[in-house]
């Protein structure tokens, strides 16, 4: 009998014994080696594969420790191991590549930042250093976030946030999902929360899973209304001041001391998701909500648009009320985010080259928002336009109607990618990710295929 299944490469790096090992373990689990059927001998398999007796026993070994296969006295080896009843894997191939990693030439779906905005080069270079640190990598991280990115965090929403905080009261997570997690264990679970609708999907499924009530706020030109909040009677408001409202403008200050207000009067606490504060570029960025009332608001920051898409690490603020219960549960959380890039983080943001990205950052935006919004005014028919500064992207309302599925189809074929809104007179047009010499040329794409989708 031959045995050509069991695969090995002498000139891999993995041992002979684990190669050995690993592939008969991958033809049990998959069911090509049922329970009961004999396998070969010592012998037999180190003669056939030309190893040593000494490297097989090794493998069949560790098989044998497992209970994938089992020893016969007088008899041999036998699969020990009954994998039949294991779910199938799906025949149905992925098709993310579609989705997610084709490369389009005109993409204005918001799921990239523009090359040209961060120094890809300064950043490995601060991961180098921690990783050239073997001491920071062979213990678990703080739960609450490295104490090093945590002063640095405090420092610099500070410096350009305004946000009042010690680094005692800030948490770090791998994104705004798990710290919003992470506060429905402290606080939130059950509660009535009160946000607009389709103002954040992510965050409505974690307080959906956690239990909570969720109840839609009324909006005007300045945002939530005081008399929503009145009849709702939540214990816990989401906001994005950046964009707030109707119009998607910022909230003005006004009615950020009037839900201020509120929210001290009904012992309630302000969530304040301020995605890419910092962007503000066609305007001077206003101090946060929680800059007037550190004790009932709850901040959120984080770095997506603003360092990589990829890097994916966000930090709450959080009042020393709630600090009081979180402390009680901390022991008993892990870190999401990993400890080399918080440690990387921390290095950018205490050296000068952070300040100079941000400043880049804004400039680039700026000259990209300008001309996005020339273009759509000049090629499409459009019949409102909003525009969301800090999140990069414009809201197209057109006159006519179309067949939203229709029109992505037609577009992708032109490697024209969209926000995915669904609406029959509605785009989404992000400027982060796309070149801003691209701009106008995929926009008259856009143009016609909205012609032929109707």
């Amino acid at each position: 009998m031959l045995y050509d299944f069991i695969k090995t490469d002498k000139n891999l790096k993995t041992p002979m014994y684990r190669q050995i090992y690993f592939s008969i373990r991958n033809y049990i689990e998959n069911g090509s080696l049922k329970i009961n059927t004999k396998i070969p001998s010592i012998r037999k398999l180190s003669e056939n594969l030309n190893v040593s007796k000494t490297t097989v026993k090794a493998a069949y070994d560790q098989l044998c420790a497992e209970g994938y296969i089992k020893t016969k006295p007088q008899s041999g080896y036998y699969v020990a191991a009954q994998f039949d009843k294991l779910p199938k894997v799906s025949e149905t191939p992925d098709n993310y590549s579609d989705k997610e990693l084709n490369y389009y030439e005109y993409d204005f779906s918001g799921k990239s930042i523009d090359k040209k905005v961060i120094d890809v080069s300064q950043w490995k270079k601060n991961v180098r250093e921690v990783i050239n640190s073997d001491y920071l990598l062979t213990s678990y991280g703080d739960a609450q976030g490295e104490r090093k990115l945590r002063e640095a965090l405090q420092r610099y929403a500070l410096g350009v946030r305004s946000v009042n905080s010690r680094a005692e009261n800030i948490i770090v997570a791998a994104g705004t999902q798990p710290l919003l997690s992470l506060l429905c264990a402290v606080a939130v679970s059950g509660a009535r929360v009160a946000m607009a609708r389709q103002s954040f999907v992510q965050s409505e499924l974690v307080f959906k899973s956690c239990g909570c009530d969720i109840c839609w706020l009324e909006l005007d030109e300045s945002g939530a209304t005081i008399e929503s909040l009145n009849k709702i009677k939540p214990e816990f408001v989401l906001i994005n001041p950046n964009f707030s409202g109707t119009s998607g403008n910022n909230m003005p200050v006004s009615r950020r001391l009037e839900l201020i207000s509120w929210a001290q009067e009904n012992n309630a606490y302000i969530i304040e998701d301020d995605y890419n504060g910092e962007l503000r570029y066609s305007t001077l960025p206003m101090p946060c909500v929680q800059n007037y009332d550190a004790e009932n608001t709850i901040y959120i920051g984080s770095f997506s648009k603003i360092l990589l898409p990829s890097v994916r690490l966000s930090y709450a603020v959080l009042p020393e009320k709630l600090m009081e219960k979180y402390r009680k549960i901390k022991t008993a959380t892990n870190q999401t985010a990993s400890k080399t890039e918080q440690l990387a983080l921390a290095s950018y943001l205490n050296s000068k080259k952070f300040d100079a990205h941000l400043r880049r950052a804004r400039r680039v935006y700026l000259e990209k928002s300008r001309v996005i919004t020339d273009c759509v005014r000049k090629y499409l028919d459009v019949d409102k336009l909003i525009f969301n500064e800090t999140s990069l992207y414009l809201r197209v309302q057109l006159k006519q109607s179309f067949q939203f599925e229709k029109l992505t189809e037609s577009l992708k074929e032109e490697s024209v990618r969209l926000m995915p809104y669904q609406s029959e007179n509605e785009i989404g047009l992000s400027f982060s990710g796309i070149g801003i010499e691209k701009i106008q040329d995929g926009i008259k794409i856009i143009a016609k295929a909205i012609g032929k989708a109707k």
